[in-house]
């Protein structure tokens, strides 16, 4: 963010809550939420497929990931007090001050996880591979 407000970069692409400082300093112009959906932190900021970038969604998400052979009353118990914890009215409420959006209740099983890991990857895939990224993993 001190780049882009100092005019050493022309563009950054920042979650909201890291942004959203510099925006209401007007520091920085805002262009579009990169998620399909407006940010409750910035509502007044149209989404980039509102603007015509059709289905586009580059929204940051989060998750754990433990060591594969990892038991499952291991993942069920650290997978129930995840959701103990985003059902908590104050962390809801901490989550929507950052920008932040809790995701759906069915979108919180590590079933629907390991599927929406291989989507991201497959949705990626090809915009890196045609920036010519390259990388050091497997």
């Amino acid at each position: 963010m001190q780049d882009l407000i100092g005019g050493r970069i022309d563009y950054w692409c920042p979650i909201a809550s890291t942004a959203i400082s510099a925006i209401e300093s007007k520091q920085a112009k805002p262009i579009a939420i990169l998620t399909r959906s407006r940010s409750p932190a910035l509502p007044a900021l149209a989404s980039a497929h509102e603007q015509g970038l059709a289905n586009f969604d580059a929204g940051a998400w989060n998750a754990f990931f433990l060591p594969k052979g990892t038991p499952a009353a291991i993942i069920q118990k650290l997978h129930r007090a995840t959701v103990a914890s985003m059902d908590a009215p104050a962390v809801q409420a901490r989550l929507s001050e950052l920008g932040a959006t809790v995701v759906a209740a069915e979108r919180r099983s590590p079933e629907y996880l390991k599927q929406f890991v291989a989507s991201e990857i497959e949705k990626w895939t090809g915009p890196i591979k045609a920036a010519g990224v390259a990388g050091d993993g497997p």
